[in-house]
């Protein structure tokens, strides 16, 4: 069992890492690949939103290679079967937050659920 576990906490931190890489993010289909039909984001700003609205703020380059999102203390736990609960520290370009995200395992694969960022002192 904790195989598993560690298999999907692993698959849900490896989606995370693939829609925080700017490659990835200047790609709307590969966003959709890892997002679920039903996803919804409660942003650092307060702003609510939707696979759409995210699809359309990804993909205008506000990550860019030179200078990516740094991720710390990245930890995961299953919460039920097919349901991973992760947190970390993002750093981007000196916007600091508390992330939190909730994946799920699709017929697809693992895809993001929801997603919440909270700004840091």
């Amino acid at each position: 069992m904790a195989d598993e576990s560690e298999r999907a906490v692993r698959a849900a931190i490896d989606g995370e890492m693939r829609l925080l890489d700017p490659e990835v993010r200047a790609s709307p289909a590969r966003v959709l690949e890892l997002l679920d039909p039903e996803f919804t984001e409660i942003g650092a700003s307060g702003r609510r939103w939707d696979v759409d609205s995210i699809v359309t703020v990804t993909s205008d380059g506000s990550v860019s290679a030179e200078s990516p999102v740094k991720v710390s203390e990245m930890s995961g736990v299953v919460l039920a079967p097919g349901v991973v609960h992760l947190t970390y520290f993002a750093d981007s370009q000196g916007r600091r937050a508390w992330r939190s995200s909730l994946w799920r395992l699709t017929e697809t694969g693992w895809r993001m659920y929801f997603h919440q960022g909270t700004l840091a002192g």
